[in-house]
């Protein structure tokens, strides 16, 4: 072997070694750096629920998402899985037209408006009130009865992360959105996640709000994109006037009047065991000021004396050794006077906390 192909071997060979050193090294690096992530395991959970997710909707598999598209499609509903629908509210049913005559009616019938575009289904839906008054039941209601994806975002997974990591999460939101539309993303306290904007902000944060007020502004650009954002807030005031003009389909949820109170009384009690002599015409005279959460609250209470009472007969049944004592297996009905014990109770408990019940008790 001459002098020259011997020189050539061994810089082959170093060539060859070389390049396996850089490929061990990469490889090396690349699992150092995946052992490093501190969301790995955060990632691992989200795909494998993600899956789960995309099957309940129809999508055999998951399609091509990114890492942050999958912890965010590990939020998905499945409309069918929404326990609420229009029936299960009661009271709003002005609201509720209207919410199926500018959401629901242009996404399922675009044939209808292709030729207009003051009557496409807005973009971004806003529903505003006192607590408990059935924002987010009317959201999940309005997800169902569209039949679109859901997408209850949960913006702690936006706020709370290393840096950087939230603008690419909030850039993830409306890629799968997009991906998975018809779709609405909906998100509860939304004046939380998307307050007014202030020097006192910190940069990240700051600079996440304009990211995703800049992809929202994308979604209303494309008449063809059906994704809308759906928040709820007991403080419209608070949120940015960015957002506000971003949410021109706004509903103000009230607190029941004596009418609708009633209706919710009447659906509340409807499958349950109830005295003949309850009268839900006058308790919802006597509930002035409560929201549809407190009235279903108060039934509840309600319900669970009877139970008392049932754990109270069982126990001297069965500490008295007479055969006297008339004893049954059954709970008794809820009766008037439960309803209304329940009520002085919440009664009081909303002066002590200072909802402003003290002139009707």
């Amino acid at each position: 072997m001459s002098h020259n192909s011997f020189n050539r071997a061994e810089i082959i060979s170093g060539i060859i070694k070389l390049s396996a050193l850089s490929v061990g090294t990469f490889f090396l690096a690349k699992l150092l750096f995946s052992q490093l992530d501190p969301t790995k395991t955060q990632k691992k959970r989200a795909k494998k629920r993600a899956q789960e997710q995309l099957s309940k909707i129809g999508i055999d598999g998951v399609p091509d998402l990114s890492d942050y598209e999958l912890v965010i499609a590990s939020h998905l509903v499945n409309p069918s899985d929404i326990p609420v629908s229009w029936t299960s509210i009661a009271g709003l049913k002005d609201t509720i037209q209207e919410l199926r005559e500018t959401v629901i009616l242009p996404v399922h019938r675009k044939d209808l408006f292709a030729e207009s575009q003051l009557t496409q289904a807005p973009k971004g839906v806003l529903l505003h009130g006192p607590p408990g008054c059935g924002k987010t039941m009317i959201a999940k209601a309005t997800a169902r009865e569209a039949n679109m994806r859901f997408i209850n975002l949960d913006v702690s997974i936006l706020t709370d992360k290393w840096y950087g990591e939230s603008q690419k999460l909030a850039s993830a939101v409306f890629s799968l959105a997009v991906k998975l539309q018809p779709c609405i993303i909906f998100i509860d306290e939304i004046d939380s996640f998307l307050r007014s904007r202030n020097s006192q902000d910190h940069e990240a944060t700051a600079m996440m709000k304009a990211q995703f007020m800049s992809l929202w502004d994308g979604l209303i650009t494309d008449p063809n994109c059906t994704v809308i954002i759906m928040g709820a807030t007991n403080r419209p005031a608070d949120l940015d006037k960015a957002i506000l003009r971003r949410m021109p389909a706004q509903f103000y949820i009230n607190l029941p009047d004596e009418h609708q109170r009633k209706e919710i009384l009447d659906l509340i009690l409807r499958n349950e065991p109830v005295d003949d002599d309850i009268n839900t015409t006058e308790l919802a005279k006597n509930t002035s000021g409560f929201s549809g959460s407190d009235l279903r609250e108060m039934c509840r209470n309600a319900s669970v004396y009877r139970i008392r009472d049932y754990i109270r007969s069982s126990s001297r049944h069965i500490s008295d050794d007479s055969d006297n004592e008339e004893y049954s297996d059954t709970l008794r009905p809820i009766s008037k006077r439960d309803l209304e014990t329940a009520l002085h109770k919440m009664k009081i408990s909303k002066v002590h906390s200072g909802s402003g019940l003290d002139s009707v008790i």
